[in-house]
């Protein structure tokens, strides 16, 4: 069983027109939301709900096809506990 956040919330947008295949997203992704799709050559989302918007993906995009507004997902809620030194979330 996948762990999965709350339904049809993610911030993820993605633009398979601007994709060229490169697989960058699926390299850096934590929950394999993308896979390559040999038939088109390009990225493909395989569950978006999967997505702590952590923003690896968008990041590492050379051709701007995702994005993502990070801060407001589960990744961040961890990264900002552990900044401020409290118990990070379970997020589940």
């Amino acid at each position: 069983m996948s762990l999965r956040y709350i339904s049809n919330v993610v911030t993820l947008e993605y633009d398979l027109a601007k994709c060229t295949g490169c697989g960058l997203c699926v390299d850096v992704c934590p929950h394999a939301i993308f896979a390559l799709d040999g038939k088109r050559e390009k990225a493909v989302l395989t569950d978006r709900d999967l997505c702590m918007e952590c923003g690896a993906c968008m990041r590492n995009c050379p051709f701007d096809a995702i994005h993502v507004r990070p801060g407001v997902g589960c990744a961040w809620a961890i990264m900002m506990s552990t900044f401020r030194g409290k118990a990070a979330p379970s997020c589940d």
